[in-house]
């Protein structure tokens, strides 16, 4: 039989279909799953228009059967098939969708979505295949016909034996090579995974005649295998049922089975939307963060299902950023998608679905928060620092977005509070939200910068993540009030006579500070009186942009850029250690250069910074001692 020529532009656009559209092999069981689907979904809509056909739900299935000897792998539904012309017009015809035609034909009927438009999916077949028959029996027609095709050299169609309506094809596969192992087609467990991964949740029953084993019936140590039929598929997925007719058993276990997670999760989303694009969401928020979370191996996203059909494994345009945490699924039936149906032609609609599962994200967080403080505050430990960076990336383009799920450590309520709960709480006449930053909360609480602050009945939210800072200047302010450290250059919180005070002092010392600023050199921007300080003799703070905290982060960077912040050294002049100073400005100006030196090292050591001379400064210790 003389073989047709494919009615397409070249046979360079079968051979881009077959080698170059689709990103995996294994794609092709799905595509050959859906298009099964659409057929058995087309013969559906005919038995709601024609009283004169009967179905039962039992008549409608897939057939997977995997011939190991003959190494061929054959797919069977009982949809509406085809005739000779619709064999030769959607198969024959690169590119020609028999089901987009049916949907443009029956745009009123909503009851069921074709999954299949562009009619390339069929040819998926050929990157395994070096021949593929189609035996087809279409609705109403007592004859079938056989379509047949050995890659790109054409294809033939004649007349054929077929009992029953339906479609069955056969992909006779190709010789395995040092490169592919195309039998792996032919395995019961590869296909099994193959359907479940992809196809798990086509309406469909997909059955498959499996390998099993039980005990001899003579012999309880002993096992038989036989064989058995059955279906792959789980069908209907769990974000297709109502909220009613699901447990938290059910969430927690698809969940864990779903995502591999030996855990339940902290909270489910499950929510869906119509309008201009429709979609189901099943989203999960995490216990705890995967091993791998901040390393750049993690692969953010979700599963992007188009009609229970999964189309990506991971969708990272779903999740902004800041939420790439969240585990879940989205699923469709009005995504744009290209010809392989695995990218998405617009973003339109996923942008829409991103900005209310953002939203939708962002609620259940503040709820969480709201409702039960533990189990957020649970979920912060782990995901802090994604959150803070969320604020911070990006020039801050996420931070009215995620300053309210912000909570610190107070000083004074001894437990994390959020920035909403520390302005409640302000005093009448206080400016700022004062914050101090360090390793952990015991150190901080010994931070010389604190003192002032503290005395004067200011709540102080400790910052002890290397991001926290970076965060807050991004954020700048909260419900009108500012952010100020306690080693900021002016605390503005000093009293009018505490401010004449300070400038009495500075005047009547200045030569003093003057001599230890020389001294120091360039190490320190200014010499200086200290408001700040009660009991301790000396500390750090900086003038500008860069605080001492900002310095130690960005210098511990992999990278040659070494900053530095405009350091003053603060000394209190009602401490002890300032009169044995004093004095030594006529006295022994030596011995005042040796006391500046370890006035200024001790500051370091008490912001957790490095001393240049370790040696120098303990033998300048021991020398002041003597």
């Amino acid at each position: 039989m003389a073989k047709k020529a494919f009615k397409s532009e070249s046979k360079r656009l079968l051979e881009l279909m077959i080698n170059s559209i689709y990103t995996h092999k294994e794609i092709f069981l799905r595509e050959l799953i859906s298009n099964a689907s659409d057929a058995m979904d087309k013969l559906y809509y005919r038995t709601l228009s024609d009283e004169n056909l009967s179905f039962n739900r039992d008549d409608f299935y897939i057939r997977l059967e995997a011939d190991k000897e003959k190494r061929t792998l054959t797919v069977t539904d009982t949809g509406i098939g085809m005739t000779k012309e619709e064999l030769e017009e959607n198969l024959g015809t690169i590119a020609k969708s028999g089901s987009l035609k049916f949907k443009s034909e029956n745009e009123k009927l909503e009851d069921v979505d074709i999954i299949g438009q562009f009619g390339v999916g069929f040819y998926s077949a050929f990157m395994i295949a070096d021949k593929v028959t189609v035996l087809s029996r279409a609705l109403e027609s007592d004859t079938a016909y056989q379509w047949e095709a050995e890659g790109t050299d054409g294809y033939t169609v004649k007349e054929a034996e077929k009992e029953t309506v339906g479609t069955q094809i056969v992909l006779s596969l190709k010789a395995n090579t040092e490169d592919e192992n195309y039998d792996e087609f032919l395995d019961e467990y590869r296909l099994r995974s193959i359907v479940k991964k992809y196809s798990d949740y086509i309406r469909y029953p997909i059955m498959m005649e499996v390998t099993k084993s039980r005990p001899k019936a003579d012999n309880d140590k002993e096992y038989e295998q036989y064989r058995e039929v059955e279906t792959l598929n789980s069908m209907v997925p769990i974000w297709k049922k109502t909220k009613s007719e699901l447990t938290d058993e059910d969430y927690n276990s698809f969940y864990k089975d779903k995502f591999y997670d030996f855990e339940n999760p902290l909270s489910v989303i499950h929510t869906s939307a119509d309008g201009m694009t429709s979609y189901t969401a099943l989203l999960y928020i995490p216990a705890h963060a995967p091993f791998d979370f901040y390393t750049k191996d993690f692969e953010k996203g979700l599963q992007l299902y188009a009609n229970g059909v999964l189309i990506m494994e991971s969708c990272a345009e779903l999740l902004p950023e800041c939420f790439r945490f969240v585990k879940g699924l989205v699923d469709s039936a009005d995504l744009s998608l290209n010809i392989s149906r695995e990218i998405l032609q617009h973003d339109r609609q996923l942008k829409a679905i991103a900005s209310h599962l953002q939203k939708k994200i962002k609620s259940e967080l503040l709820n969480m928060l709201k409702n039960d403080r533990e189990k957020y505050e649970a979920f912060f430990k782990n995901f802090s620092r994604q959150i803070k960076f969320g604020v911070y990336e990006n020039f801050g383009k996420d931070k009215d977005l995620l300053k309210d799920l912000l909570i610190f450590w107070s000083s004074t309520e001894k437990k994390m509070v959020t920035l909403s709960e520390y302005v409640s709480r302000m005093k009448e006449d206080q400016k700022h939200i004062y914050y101090a930053c360090g390793e952990s909360i015991e150190k901080i609480e010994k931070l010389p910068q604190t003192e002032l602050v503290a005395e004067k009945g200011c709540e102080i939210l400790y910052f002890t993540d290397d991001v926290d800072e970076f965060s807050i200047q991004m954020l700048r302010e909260f419900d009108g009030k500012t952010f100020k450290s306690v080693s900021a250059g002016d605390l503005d919180i000093e009293s009018e006579e505490e401010k004449k005070e300070n400038e009495k002092k500075k005047e009547e010392n200045k030569d003093l500070f003057l001599f230890l600023k020389d001294a120091l050199g360039d190490k320190v921007k200014e010499v200086r009186a200290s408001t700040r300080l009660k009991s301790h003799p000396v500390c750090l703070t900086s003038d500008g942009a860069l605080s001492l905290e900002m310095e130690k982060v960005l210098n511990a960077m992999p990278n040659d850029q070494k900053v530095k912040a405009e350091r003053v050294l603060e000394i209190n002049v009602n401490h002890p250690i300032f009169e044995k100073i004093a004095g030594l400005l006529d006295s022994n100006k030596d011995k005042l250069k040796q006391y500046a030196q370890v006035l200024y090292d001790s500051a370091l050591l008490i912001e957790g910074l490095p001393i240049e001379d370790p040696v120098t400064y303990t033998n300048l210790i021991c020398e002041l001692m003597q």
